[in-house]
């Protein structure tokens, strides 16, 4: 990546972050768990989409919840936001969640910025174990694909049958799809140690070990049991 490229991705991943004041209220930490919950409850019960959400968080291994994705151009683009990433054990019980980033940079006559609410569901444990134990490249590393959409063949036929994750993203209110492919997941360890108080609080032992509790965060994970439940027959 060139220096131009890094400095504009540094520069845009820090506005990401600016999204909150120092001075709130909440902790960072806590308002994007609270923001997401909303980006949750908001594509589980979108009419083109919901159905498809519900049955991929059904058989899912995990999912990475980006509430505010940023994403911006002027010839050098790119795109970037801090979320949270549960992981679904047995008997239909998401984990704590821990803090991770994704970020791309993108070349090109381009302009023009957006932000939008983007959820990763996790389908394999190739995807899952990938991101807990490194720093990731959809679509190099793992494979993503945007999750269909709608109803009939439209909506049935899709390129996210034997992918490892599948997106989906909404901006002012319209489905906008979700491609991430060149997209990088990293850690956030600092978020991490903050908001459980532990420095060994690393992502493994938060979402496979269950080492690590916050009860702030017992809201997120009993709407995401909610949302990835079998329907009642």
């Amino acid at each position: 990546m060139t220096r131009i490229t890094a400095l504009f991705f540094t520069a845009l991943m820090a506005g990401s972050l600016a999204l909150s004041s120092p001075a709130r209220a909440l902790s960072e930490q806590q308002e994007l768990i609270d923001k997401s919950v909303i980006t949750i409850e908001k594509m589980s019960a979108r009419d083109d989409i919901k159905d498809h959400v519900r049955k991929y968080l059904r058989e899912a291994r995990g999912v990475f919840v980006i509430p505010a994705l940023i994403k911006g151009a002027f010839i050098i683009g790119g795109e970037g936001g801090t979320g949270v990433l549960m992981a679904k054990g047995g008997g239909n019980q998401w984990s704590y969640p821990a803090f991770y980033t994704m970020g791309a940079a993108s070349f090109g006559l381009q302009a023009g910025g957006q932000v939008s609410e983007t959820i990763l569901i996790i389908m394999t444990a190739k995807g899952l174990t990938s991101i807990l134990d490194n720093k990731v490249k959809l679509g190099g590393d793992l494979s993503a694909a945007v999750g269909p959409y709608g109803v009939g063949v439209e909506g049935s036929t899709t390129t996210a049958v034997g992918a490892d994750i599948i997106t989906y993203s909404i901006g002012k209110g319209a489905f906008l799809g979700g491609s991430v492919e060149g997209a990088v997941i990293e850690h956030r360890d600092a978020m991490n140690y903050e908001y459980y108080n532990d420095t060994t609080a690393t992502p493994k032992a938060i979402l496979l070990d269950g080492k690590f509790n916050n009860p702030q965060a017992d809201r997120i994970r009993q709407v995401m049991s909610g949302v990835s439940a079998k329907p009642v027959q």
